[in-house]
């Protein structure tokens, strides 16, 4: 994973529990896990509109043939 070894995880988890604090985890993942959904949902609703568009644009293209 991004070629990180366990070390180098282990390292990473000390100093997010020294600079956050272990109460503040929890809340701090679920912020976390929050972001990535929002990011993953406009993400597919930006792919979705897109797609849209260019069916949009191809009829308009068909209308204006016929």
């Amino acid at each position: 994973m991004f070629g990180l070894g366990t070390t180098e995880l282990m390292l990473i988890l000390v100093i997010v529990v020294v600079l956050f604090g272990a109460k503040k985890l929890p809340a701090l993942g679920e912020g976390l896990a929050k972001g990535i959904k929002s990011f993953r949902t406009n993400m597919s609703d930006d792919k979705s509109k897109a797609a849209d568009d260019q069916i949009i644009e191809v009829e308009k293209e068909k209308n204006k043939s016929a």
